[in-house]
Parts: C-alpha cells; structure tokens; sequence
C-alpha cells in the first residue's frame, strides 16, 4: 500500500525527520509512536501530501507520487467553519475531495450514523463539543473511501468513552483499509495496531510487530515487600538486577532467571525477614516503550 524510503524533512537548520524508511501493507494498522518533537506529525503531513520532503521517496499503491484521492486525513487539530451543520460541512469536504453532488447525497448520511452523530446532522458546528468534531473530523477523512487513512493523534482531546469507541471504529476500519495514526497513548496502540513504528529525535528507534516488540524488550519484573529494611543487601545479590525502591522496606528488580525466586526467598528467610509480599509481573507496554526510547 505504501513504502517510504529514506524520507527527511529539514527546516534550516533543524532536521525533523531523518531517513526514515518504512511500509504499510493493506488491511494493517501502524502506529507511530513517540514523545513530542520526534516527527511523528511531520512525517504524516508528508505521507498525506501536505509538505514536500527536503529527500527521500514515496510510493504508494505501485506509483511514485501521492494520490490524495486515495487517502484519508485527520490532523491532530482539525478545523471547521462552525457556522456549518454537520450535513453542510461534509457536502464541502466531499466536493473538494472529488465527490459529485449525488454521491455526498448518498455518503453523508451512514457516515454520521457510523460516526454517531446522526442526531447532530442539522446542528451548527459551533456548537459541538471537541469529542463531536473529532468524529466529524474521522468523518470526512473517510466519505470518499480512502485507501489509507491517516490519522493524528485521533483520540488525545477524547474523553475515555469517547476514546473506546473510536479505537473501536479503527478495528472496524481495518478491515476495509490500510490505517496510519500517531498517538503518545501506548494503551490505544496495543489496542488496535499491526505494527509499530518508535520514532526519536526524527530517526526511527524500533519498528516492527508489536508483539516482536514485547517478545524483545518486555522482562518479568518482581515486586518484593518485607517488615525489615531491603537496602544494602538486594542489590548485592548477583542474580538481582536494575533495583528500584518504592521505599526502604519494598522494591521492585529483575532476576536473571525466574528460577532464582526461590532462592531469593531463601536468602530473606536466612535473614530472618518476614516477607509481607512477593509477585512476578509482566512489563506493561509504556515500560517497554521508556526502555526503547531511552536505550539508545
């Protein structure tokens, strides 16, 4: 569907992208993962054909050049004329997104329903709240039935239920198109996408299946707790590793192996510790992001 090779965006002197390469196949969610100021949204205005990049090269569908008419767009900050309804508003965005009259008559109204604002049809945008607009902004990205859709940051302005049913249209969404969105929420991107790709200072980090991902970096943790004081000991045990107090009596660490935990509660028995808490526990995916983003 879409491969980028080697893309750089420079402004003076400041590269916000830096050789970039990477692809997105049909029917598969990528994210685009990163803190603020990695490219995350340089880099989606280039794939939407919103700026022109210093070097490097796009191809989508098989051709070396963007066709808009094949791609769906929502920036982060989507504006509207709030004088508009809903109807109105999405009559302009399909013309100018090729769409005859006829087939906007025929769009328009199950793409409300799909995005839930039917009820609102005939209501003046000025009037909307900020989760409405971003469903009418995923709206008219999708009315003309983009191949690729390019989102960014879909669902930060979202309130939780808000957030939940958008990543739900994503998941259906999928099915019938190839889907490209940023976000900073590691939660909604393990919810919905393929593949990630970690962006850092403009340069690409990691990139791969979210589950290769996990399988790299993700480590067992342990969370130990005693009535006695942890420090000075722990962190001598050659088995133990990257130590973190909660305080003097509870920490969290890593063990070489897992077979080591009996050996562990062996040594804090021969100490004559009373242990009140002992767990194994799985890195979450924001820990495993802060291990990629910071690892190099």
């Amino acid at each position: 569907m879409l491969t980028i090779n080697r893309l750089t965006k420079t402004y003076q002197q400041h590269q916000a992208v830096r050789n970039i390469s990477f692809g997105v196949k049909e029917n598969e969610c990528v994210a685009l993962l990163g803190p603020n100021g990695a490219g995350k949204t340089t880099t989606l205005q280039m794939l939407a054909g919103l700026l022109t990049p210093t070097s490097g090269d796009i191809e989508m569908l098989g051709k070396h050049r963007i066709d808009r008419r094949q791609i769906g767009y929502l920036p982060q900050y989507p504006s509207f004329y709030s004088w508009m309804t809903a109807k109105e508003f999405l009559s302009f965005a399909g013309k100018l997104s090729g769409l005859s009259k006829e087939e906007c008559l025929k769009e328009i109204a199950p793409m409300l329903e799909f995005v839930g604002l039917e009820e609102a049809a005939d209501k003046k945008i000025g009037g909307f709240s900020g989760g409405m607009k971003q469903r009418l902004g995923l709206a008219q990205a999708l009315l003309h039935k983009p191949k690729l859709l390019i989102l960014d940051e879909p669902v930060s302005a979202l309130d939780p239920t808000g957030r939940m049913e958008v990543l739900e249209m994503m998941k259906e969404l999928k099915k019938h198109m190839a889907v490209l969105f940023s976000t900073h929420v590691l939660h909604d991107a393990e919810q919905v996408c393929d593949q990630v790709v970690i962006l850092k200072e403009g340069s690409i980090s990691w990139q791969g299946a979210l589950q290769q991902l996990k399988d790299q970096y993700q480590t067992n943790v342990f969370v130990l707790a005693v009535k006695e004081e942890l420090k000075g000991w722990l962190e001598d045990l050659p088995f133990v590793s990257d130590v973190v107090y909660k305080n003097g009596s509870q920490a969290v660490f890593e063990l070489q192996d897992t077979a080591f935990s009996g050996t562990l509660l062996r040594n804090c028995l021969d100490r004559g510790m009373t242990v009140t808490h002992f767990e194994q526990k799985s890195e979450s995916l924001e820990d495993v992001y802060i291990k990629v983003v910071h690892s190099q």
